[in-house]
């Protein structure tokens, strides 16, 4: 068929008109890409051909309350190879093996991969910065020392449980795992420019992206607190050989914690030559029990809140034991205390009384006090791992449930639970937050990012019951069960508690759980010490094991926190045995015949020099000692007396 001279041109033309489209819109593409998008298409590009080196960026400090450094990295350089860049990697790996102590054939094999960026895993990680420098020193193409850091403890075990430990990259146990996020801060980078073969271009700038540090964490944690009461505990293991112990020290006017500790115990640089229960069981935290007697607290907060007791005005007569529900609860005390008034209850600690306090309170009103004081559920202590506890339910609580839940049998609680509510009963009647992140700091200015408030969770009781409470336990330490937790010039409350262990569902003859719960000073508390121990070889009874660990930790704290000492103590009940502290009078001034006649038998006495008049002593005028303890007189001449010391006329 022939094509008409007329088609053919319309042919040409729709052809013209589609190639100028065609050109027109390759134009208009070229335009788009070099104007619009080009700088995106390059920076892809770049990025496509860009290599990096990672650098760690450092975890932040761990600081107590008082800046003192707990935790902190120190440098730890790290080798690591490019392979492609890697021109001879027999030769390499011959002359890096003496220097990281590695063989020859497993650095080949490992400059050798088909990887952008190998690590010289483990010789070549966290190496001394002397070796390092050797490294560097061989200036071998494709090895690249970068700079790492590594996890440093110096205090050992102290604080471990709280502490935690981190990882390669990451924290995994302890506030290293709770606030991980804001401690490991964002890594950098030294990044180069490579072709497809994974080579340096020629004449290509390196880029250094600088990393950006983690926040430095100041805890709530007294370091010397701290130590005090691992301290004690390590004392008190080797002594009573206990399968655990805990203790806990706490500010009870907010919440803070001064001191947290558990036995046994771990390094967190070596947290892998312990069984993992070691470490991953905070026990303050998550241990559960029966409280025993330190549960009377809260039974005793609630009725006097509610008025069902006068302490001092009311007595009860206790015969040894308490018939409830067809069920005999016995007194600790064979035979009973008898007639005692109720502050005599709360100083024996006697179980029958307290049962009176429950049942005068029901069931209804005694729970909602348990619950209210923070028992049955989490305190929301800022880590990880802590338990509930358990509580009867209210419709399975009969009569002897009732009985046993006032003296502190067949509930189940954790140490932060029972130290927490304490505090609730003796600060005034306010139930706080327990937490142990007490301020985030920027690691270059030293300034205070963000500050931990404490958190108020409710008031439990009155201020008025608070200081009844107070007052109470402040006459269990000076005259009942908990005297050998007293501090002689301080005011010391605190309750003793003894629980029989549950041992394959039954209650063991045996094995208890022995704990004291502590505070000074009783009119002004500032600090709250709670010790429990775990079957505890020998003697199984809180106010002999656990209360002497308690005043030891708040005798020395009281120095720490520099509590001054009260004038108007409470004084200690003696027993028979015990040997009573007395003031050192004042002898300076006095002649030998004079002493001898005033010094009824309290001291004994050692004189040095010569003469009729003591011109000095030791211990000074006003030291509390033992009685019968020894004191050292210097004598001389009237002339010899210190200036502001009146000189007596002793006759010719």
């Amino acid at each position: 068929m022939k094509v008409s001279s007329v088609t053919l041109r319309r042919r040409l033309f729709t052809a013209l008109l589609l190639a100028g489209a065609a050109f027109a819109a390759l134009l208009f593409r070229l335009g788009y890409v070099q104007l619009w998008i080009g700088e995106e298409l390059s920076a892809k590009a770049e990025e496509s051909w860009r290599r990096e080196v990672p650098f760690a960026a450092k975890r932040g400090e761990i600081l107590d309350r008082n800046g003192i450094r707990l935790a902190y990295n120190i440098s730890s350089p790290s080798v690591m190879a490019i392979p492609v860049q890697i021109k001879e990697p027999e030769r390499t790996a011959r002359e890096l093996a003496s220097v990281l102590g590695m063989t020859e054939d497993k650095l080949y094999k490992l400059l050798t991969k088909k990887e952008s960026i190998v690590r010289l895993n483990p010789e070549g990680r966290n190496i001394t910065p002397e070796k390092a420098e050797q490294v560097r020193k061989l200036a071998l193409p494709g090895i690249v020392v970068a700079e790492d850091s590594k996890r440093y403890y110096p205090f050992g075990s102290l604080a471990a449980h709280v502490l935690g430990f981190a990882g390669v990259d990451k924290g995994l146990a302890g506030v290293e795992a709770k606030y991980d996020s804001l401690l490991k801060g964002i890594n950098g980078s030294v990044s180069y420019l490579a072709d497809a073969a994974g080579r340096q271009m020629p004449g290509s700038n390196d880029t250094y992206r600088a990393p950006r540090d983690g926040l430095n964490l100041q805890l709530t944690i007294d370091k010397q607190i701290q130590a005090v009461m691992e301290r004690e505990l390590d004392a008190a293991m080797s002594r009573f050989k206990a399968d655990h112990m805990i203790a806990i020290a706490m500010d009870p006017d907010n919440g803070e914690i001064l001191g947290m500790a558990s036995r046994p115990t771990y390094e967190p640089d070596k947290f892998r030559e312990v069984p993992a229960e070691v470490y991953n069981r905070n026990l303050p935290i998550w241990m559960t029990y029966e409280p025993g007697s330190t549960f009377k607290i809260i039974t005793l907060s609630a009725a006097l809140e509610e008025g069902k007791v006068d302490l001092k005005n009311e007595r009860f007569f206790d015969p040894g034991a308490i018939e409830v529900g067809g069920a005999r609860l016995r007194c600790w005390k064979k035979g009973g205390h008898g007639s005692q008034t109720f502050l005599q209850v709360v100083e024996n600690s006697c179980n029958p009384g307290f049962v009176t306090l429950g049942q005068r309170l029901g069931k209804e009103k005694l729970f909602d006090y348990i619950k209210n004081f923070g028992f049955g559920a989490k305190t929301g202590i800022d880590m990880a791992g802590e338990a509930t506890g358990i509580l009867f339910k209210l419709n399975r609580v009969g009569p002897v449930e009732l009985a046993t839940t006032a003296f502190g049998q067949g509930v189940s609680v954790t140490p932060i639970q029972q130290i927490t509510a304490v505090s609730a009963a003796i600060n005034g009647g306010t139930l706080y937050k327990p937490y142990v992140a007490k301020a985030w700091i920027h690691p270059e200015t030293g300034e205070t990012v963000s500050e931990i408030e404490p958190e108020a969770v409710r008031q439990v009781i009155s201020p008025e019951t608070s200081k009844q409470v107070r007052e109470a336990l402040e006459s269990v330490v000076a005259k009942g069960t908990g005297r050998n937790a007293f501090i002689d010039g301080y005011r010391v409350g605190g309750k003793t508690g003894t629980a029989q262990k549950v041992v394959n569902g039954r209650y063991s003859p045996n094995e208890h759980i022995v704990s004291f719960i502590g505070f000074a000073p009783a009119d002004d508390p500032e600090i709250i010490v709670y010790v429990a121990v775990d079957n505890p070889q020998g003697i199984q009874f809180g106010g002999v094991v656990a209360a002497p660990i308690v005043r030891n930790i708040l005798e020395d704290a009281l120095d720490i926190l520099d509590v001054p000492p009260r004038s108007n103590q409470l004084p200690r009940a003696y027993k028979y045995g015990e040997t009573p502290i007395v003031t050192v009078p004042n002898l300076v001034g006095k002649t030998v015949s004079d002493i001898y006649e005033d010094m009824n038998m309290n001291f004994n006495l050692s004189s040095a020099g010569t003469g009729s008049t003591v011109i000095r002593q030791a211990p000074a005028a006003g030291t509390r000692v033992e009685r019968g303890s020894t004191i050292r007189i210097y004598l001389g001449s009237d002339a010899d007396l210190p200036g502001d010391v009146e000189k007596h006329d002793h006759g010719s």
